[in-house]
């Protein structure tokens, strides 16, 4: 398992992210790909990079483990990269949008 430090401070490797209530992800074909809704008043459009990591973010996990999962299926990328991709995007929602709770 990566046992890198969270770049950014709020996101820390024990963190188990999930979306908040009120908060979804989805495909939705009229938006072009993997949505999510935040309490049905906006709506951010994924990327193909935040679609993975949407989808992993269950609470499930902690980030260590969601950056191994996704560097399986993101081959030819540093973990290094992928560690600061899934900080970068957790911690850009944080605190004030309550997009995520951890």
């Amino acid at each position: 398992m990566t046992e890198q430090p969270a770049a950014v401070p709020g996101v820390a490797n024990y963190s188990h992210p999930r979306l908040s209530r009120g908060c979804a992800a989805r495909h939705n074909e009229a938006h072009g790909g993997w949505v999510s809704a935040w309490r049905r008043r906006r709506v951010f459009k994924a990327n193909a990079i935040s679609a993975e990591i949407l989808k992993r973010c269950n609470g499930d996990a902690a980030v260590p483990r969601l950056v191994d999962d996704l560097a399986k299926t993101i081959q030819h990328t540093a973990q290094e990269r992928i560690h600061a991709d899934v900080v970068k995007l957790l911690a850009s929602a944080s605190p004030t949008t309550k997009l995520w709770s951890f």
